[in-house]
């Protein structure tokens, strides 16, 4: 396994992370799956065998189930706090009040309990604002992630699922303010929807910041169970639940070439989906989930898939993003060369001497 850091942290991460959407299966969530305590335990023990260390939840799924069932697997499996990095996530709403969502310091405040006492912890590794809250000033948001940093409740902060310009904002907030940068942000990124290489990739190469990857393989659509002439067995989860948002006719392009490769390799689909992304420098680590061993086996696997420059070539010709304006206007700036200055006794010496 290999680890990176998290972005311009000095925490290092597994470049594969385990996903807890899947654990709890209650209301909406049942649809990613119903994963329970056993099921669960077991499938963190297997990542955790394998050399994960980062595993990664949110207080919204299955309305906290999720949480207390990854809580209590480490607790159950004997795991050392400091062999594991914890993430999770504050915003959706946990409740029918008004003040029970958002990014506001009040429900920031009062989250960070609940989820520490969910996974039965004294500390989160990081804390991620899950989506964009266009009613609580970033500022506000900024402050009470930089008080809970600075009391020891939480390590590291991140962002997950918003646009490059209101990162850069945060990030000239926090400097102007001298509160604890975001590290990381975590987005949807696949060879079926590149679309955060328009401004988000840039954004996180410019800033250092750790980019994660969610739903890596588009909500199983790239899991080799889909494609113009399949279209999945009854129950699977793009079946019941069609999210993210594809375009089907770009998708099967892309899976037809996946396809190809993975027979070429013995590999599944999956695997070639999983693979690409960590070929890409600009990842800091891919989120898989699973409902079972097996499959998360297969996904771990995909760190053992090589893709030749023939092969990562030919994926990114035919899953490329359509340029946009002003991106076909605006050109990168060459430094012309310029030829070795020839030192010759009728110089003078710059030195004096």
């Amino acid at each position: 396994m290999k680890y990176n850091t998290l972005g311009n942290t000095g925490l290092f991460v597994s470049e594969l992370c385990l996903g807890t959407m899947t654990f709890g299966g209650q209301g909406i969530w049942s649809n990613m799956g119903n994963v329970q305590q056993e099921e669960a335990q077991g499938l963190i023990a297997r990542a955790l065998d394998h050399g994960i260390n980062f595993i990664d939840t949110a207080d919204i799924y299955s309305g906290g189930v999720s949480e207390e069932i990854l809580g209590q697997s480490l607790k159950n499996l004997g795991v050392r706090r400091e062999d594991v990095v914890i993430a999770t996530k504050v915003c959706g709403p946990m409740g029918t009040g008004p003040n029970e969502a958002g990014n506001s310091r009040a429900h920031i405040m009062n989250s960070v309990k609940t989820s520490l006492k969910r996974l039965q912890a004294d500390y989160i590794d990081l804390y991620q604002l899950h989506n964009i809250d266009t009613v609580t000033p970033i500022e506000e948001s900024l402050a009470a992630l930089d008080m809970l940093v600075r009391q020891g409740l939480v390590r590291y902060v991140g962002v997950s699922n918003w646009s490059a310009w209101q990162m850069a904002r945060a990030i000239g907030h926090s400097e102007r303010l001298n509160l604890a940068k975001i590290a990381t942000t975590q987005n949807y990124y696949t060879l079926a929807g590149r679309d955060i290489e328009r401004e988000i990739v840039p954004l996180v190469k410019a800033e250092g910041l750790g980019l994660l990857v969610w739903s890596p393989l588009a909500g199983g659509l790239l899991s080799g169970k889909f494609g113009r002439d399949k279209q999945g067995a009854e129950g699977s989860r793009r079946t019941t639940f069609d999210f993210p948002p594809v375009t089907m006719d770009h998708a099967y392009a892309v899976i037809g070439i996946m396809e190809r490769i993975g027979q070429q390799k013995g590999v599944s689909v999956a695997r070639v989906a999983l693979a690409w992304l960590l070929h890409q420098a600009h990842v800091t680590s891919v989120i898989i989930g699973a409902k079972t061993v097996s499959q998360l086996n297969d996904s771990i696997r995909s760190n053992e898939v090589s893709l030749n420059a023939e092969e990562l070539a030919e994926l990114d010709a035919i899953s490329k993003l359509r340029p946009e304006y002003p991106g076909w206007m605006q050109r990168t700036r060459h430094v012309p060369e310029r030829p070795p200055l020839e030192i010759t006794q009728q110089q003078p010496n710059r030195l004096g001497s």
